[in-house]
């Protein structure tokens, strides 16, 4: 029988079920019962309690008497013990639903709208009057603390609980979490009040926040500035989050936002000066805030760009990073630079770093992004030590309510799933929003783990300055409209506290619009110097010039050496395929890797071509974090980065036991995150320069779901923000008849983003040409992402194989051609040029040995587009009649496109570049194995067949 079902059987007589659902007989005893577990009955009355509580187990055992027992307290009779122990358990009922739906009754919105009482706030959903708890002592609670009894108890924990400031604890899972919050949040540590001091401050920051965006408003109406204006409060919440970081010892803070309140920020947090925002808005570029691109660059939007500042008084820096405007996707980007910097710092102490992500509301509830970055949160290779997110919560998504916008009451819940508090405020009590900043700071430091505050504001103004909400919300913005700011809430006050006079706050109000209006006419007068320092935007690494396209720079320089000692190669081959004589491997992976090991001086292939590079780099000093889908083992089982052993489950990388004094690598493998993962290598990759970072996909064409990481930071950050970064994405790519999502990497995508010399985009055909890639990518000074298209049916190709020498002795270079004699040059009169595994469809196919015509030349590098080598490569055959380019790829998919009008330029007069590959297709690839080798045949025939008349 189920404890329900026994305290339905046993119960004593009593009301059924009331009228309004409360079945009184059964929840006394439920709650006498949870009471009594959880060790909440008072001294006073456990003895009494016990007493019943036998003598209802076994009433034949109970010694009978006319006269009813007295309780060492004085209960008169049974039942009054009775009744005590039934409003001691309602009153523990109610405590429990304040701490787990006190938020449903807090004043959260600062437009008016009342909460809803929810019936477990309520005495009298539970069957009795309020009155009749203030006879029950606090101690039958457990809460002496918050008042002598029960009833002064529940008045507390609604003032706590249902004041401007909701509480979301409920699903916190760790009992020490909670309680550490409960005991936080009900000693009321972080809602001390403001002394004058601090009052006068906050008033004074308000004035900044409102001023400035009440100046642009006037001064530039129309224009675009996404005003934070209805969340004023977000900016001093920023000072308090960040200035109990700096008491925690944090030394780098990194800020994630959208572009809404992001030029207050700027200025206010970040500390560009009020001449170079309004230099922005006047167009006066030179004096602007992206003051630090690169030669060419694009810049971005004012609202988009970022910035970081070292705050001397606190020690410590803030970064802001850029973000486009997808409005979420920044989020992964914070946390891998944050991530970065502990790396940079060398340390694993979470203490040296926060990350501070600022959301919409409905972007939160709205975005998938968002979960995929929250999941990071607890991951060991992802986690930063915990994360504050404040939700700036406008109570609107451009025009759409929340009822049409998510599914859930908050725009928080999201967060609930991961089992993070959840702290919801009035963005218009400023003593409120200060504690929940308080709260958050010393939950993160205490536990190393995220808060999310949901600060509930509304916004003045529509979407951006030019759009009118009264279309779309009348009845909202026609209380927005008469609501005063909340500048002027906190200014009266402290007016009406005595605090400050209205003199002073009106004249502070002046004093901020002249120093604004000021600073104007200095930048529209030309002004040499702003009266005050400017920071530029975050830029890692000077500005680097060259004509759009141009392949100087970013071959290899010839101070860069790829090529590693035979000897030396030896040895590092023995020590990465090195592992203790008790680790017990799977005996199929031993065999494989004796083999691999073995082979180092006869035929090395693809894995372990890479391991060598990746040895080579660590002993030199040079840092690696290599994640990715299934990347310990690889996707095809072909890299086995990561042992285990199959009796314990332990695990050891020989990478990170090369040598004493080695670099650090990190290797994982990642959720089935595209976005989030990416983006937070990304992130990582700007902040650790020194470092080779590289994410891999399991198949090439899972990086297509994050195209907007990919367009917006990976392509364009360089040129919009000045940022750099050497990320490596590698992303297998070839046809090997296993459909239409597991053949393309989309390698058109890539190309058609290349641009300014923002990217690299190789496919690569032998092993020693990737390893030299990679030391490439490591060891160059200028830093740009590299996109490789990894094989797969190469892995193990046996013609896909290099020497020790290639590895020694070579470099990567972005064309091979089959060597040649004079003689067998002459004869050339066609030239094969592809890219990829197609080069050994076409080498082993049974037309080669019979078109000796016909040189075949890989184009490894496709960009920056190696216009001299191929040119070169082609310059040897005098009597060279025509140009075909063979890929495998659909006609409008791949190469084709890219590369046709630069071939056109290489290729013998009136003869230009033929295409040999698939027709136009919509999907990349056939969904069956017969076919698609039927079309592979065929691609390869037509690339030899004559030329048509």
């Amino acid at each position: 029988m189920s404890d329900a079902e026994r305290d339905s059987s046993d119960r004593t007589p009593g009301p059924e079920l009331a009228a309004d659902g409360y079945n009184a007989g059964y929840a006394d005893r439920l709650y006498e019962r949870a009471l009594r577990e959880r060790g909440i009955i008072p001294p006073s009355l456990a003895s009494e309690a016990a007493v019943r509580t036998e003598a209802t187990a076994a009433p034949e055992a109970a010694p009978r008497s006319d006269t009813p027992p007295v309780s060492p307290e004085g209960v008169a009779s049974t039942e009054d013990l009775e009744a005590m122990l039934r409003l001691a358990a309602i009153g523990g009922a109610l405590v429990e639903s304040y701490r787990d739906f006190g938020h449903l009754g807090a004043r959260l919105d600062p437009l008016g709208t009342p909460p809803p009482l929810h019936p477990m706030l309520s005495p009298e959903f539970h069957g009795v009057e309020r009155g009749e708890l203030a006879s029950i002592p606090a101690s039958a609670v457990q809460l002496e603390r918050l008042g002598a009894t029960v009833g002064d108890v529940l008045d507390r924990l609604e003032e706590v609980y249902c004041g401007a400031i909701g509480y979301e604890l409920d699903h916190v899972e760790n009992p020490a979490e909670r309680d550490w919050l409960i005991d936080y949040i009900e000693s009321g540590r972080h809602t001390q009040p403001l002394s004058a001091t601090e009052s006068r401050d906050l008033l004074n920051r308000l004035i900044q926040v409102e001023g400035l965006e009440h100046f642009l408003h006037r001064s530039y109406l129309g224009k675009k500035r996404f005003s934070i204006e209805g969340l004023d409060m977000m900016v001093p919440v920023l000072d308090a989050v960040i200035s109990g970081a700096a008491d925690w010892g944090v030394q780098h803070v990194f800020l994630g936002m959208a572009h809404r309140g992001r030029l207050n920020v700027l200025s206010h947090i970040i500390g560009i000066s009020y001449e170079s925002i309004i230099a922005e808005f006047e167009e006066e570029i030179s004096r602007g805030i992206q003051t630090a691109l690169p030669e060419s660059g694009s810049g971005d939007v004012k609202y988009h760009v970022g910035g970081k500042a070292r705050v001397a008084e606190m020690d410590l820096e803030v970064h802001l990073s850029p973000n486009p405007s997808h409005l979420e996707f920044v989020d992964p980007v914070v946390l891998g630079m944050a991530r970065g910097a502990r790396f940079v710092e060398g340390s694993e102490d979470s203490e040296c770093m926060l990350p501070i992500l600022i959301h919409g509301d409905a972007s939160f509830a709205g975005q998938g992004v968002v979960a995929e970055t929250l999941n990071l949160s607890r991951l060991p290779a992802y986690e930063t030590g915990g994360t504050i997110h404040v939700v700036a919560n406008n109570q609107l998504g451009f025009t759409t309510m929340p009822r049409d916008s998510r599914s859930t009451r908050y725009a928080s819940d999201l967060a609930l799933g991961f089992r993070m508090p959840v702290v919801h405020v009035n963005a218009d009590d400023p003593e409120a929003c200060l504690a929940a900043a308080r709260l958050a700071v010393d939950y993160r430091f205490e536990f190393g783990a995220d808060l999310v505050i949901d600060l509930i504001g509304y916004r003045r103004y529509g979407h951006n300055e030019g759009d009118e909400p009264g279309y779309t919300q009348p009845l909202m913005y026609r209380k927005i409209n008469d609501l005063p700011t909340v500048r002027q809430k906190w200014a009266e006050h402290l007016v009406g506290t005595g605090v400050v006079t209205r003199e002073e706050a009106d004249s502070a109000w002046d004093d901020m619009a002249a120093r604004l209006h000021a600073a104007r006419e200095a930048i529209q007068a030309g002004d040499e110097e702003p009266t005050e320092a400017s920071t530029p935007p975050i830029a890692s690494a000077p500005p680097v010039t060259r004509p759009e396209d141009s392949p100087a720079g970013f071959h290899t320089p010839p101070s860069v050496d790829t090529g590693v000692p035979a000897e030396r190669l030896r040895q590092l081959n023995q020590a990465s395929h090195d592992w203790p004589e008790d680790f017990e491997l799977f005996h199929k992976l031993g065999r494989q890797l004796q083999r691999r090991r073995d082979s180092v001086d006869s035929a090395i292939d693809w894995a372990h071509a890479e391991t060598l590079a990746f040895a080579s780099l660590l002993t030199e000093g040079i840092p690696i974090r290599f994640t990715g889908e299934d990347t310990e083992r690889g996707t095809f089982s072909q890299r086995h980065l990561v042992l285990h052993d199959r009796s314990t489950g332990e695990t050891i990388a020989p990478l990170q036991r090369l040598s004493e004094d080695q670099a650090t690598f990190e290797i994982a493998n990642s959720p089935l995150s595209e976005i989030a993962t990416l983006g937070f290598e990304y992130g990582f990759s700007t902040i650790a320069g020194h470092a080779l970072v590289l994410w891999e996909a399991q198949f090439g064409d899972f990086a297509n779901v994050s195209q907007a990481v990919i367009d917006q930071f990976l392509a364009a950050g360089h040129s919009k923000w000045g940022q750099e970064s050497r990320l490596a994405l590698l992303l297998p790519h070839a046809y090997e008849g296993q459909g239409p999502e597991h053949s393309s990497a989309r390698l058109e995508r890539f190309l058609q983003l290349a641009a300014q010399g923002n990217i690299r985009v190789v496919n690569c055909t032998t092993p020693a040409q990737y390893f030299h890639l990679l030391r490439l990518q490591a060891l160059r000074p200028d830093r740009r992402p590299l996109v490789v298209m990894t094989p797969k049916s190469l892995l193990r190709h046996p013609r896909a194989r290099s020497s020790l020498s290639d590895l020694s002795e070579e470099q990567f270079r972005p064309v091979l051609a089959e060597p040649a004699s004079n003689g067998e040059a002459a004869r050339i009169t066609r030239a094969l040029l592809c890219s990829g595994k197609v080069y050994y469809d076409l080498v082993t196919s049974e037309h080669r040995e019979k078109s000796p015509e016909t040189a075949i030349l890989r184009v490894e590098q496709l960009y920056p587009f190696p216009r001299e080598e191929i040119a070169a490569a082609l310059g040897v055959f005098p009597d060279l009649e025509e140009i075909r380019w063979v890929q495998e790829e659909p006609a409008n998919m791949g190469a084709w496109s890219f590369i046709r009008d630069r071939l056109q330029e290489l290729a013998p007069p009136g003869k230009g570049p033929m295409y040999v590959g698939r027709r136009p297709k919509a999907s990349p690839a056939e969904g069956y194995a017969g076919r698609h080798a039927e079309h592979q045949r065929a691609i390869v025939s037509a690339a030899f067949a004559p030329r048509g008349p």
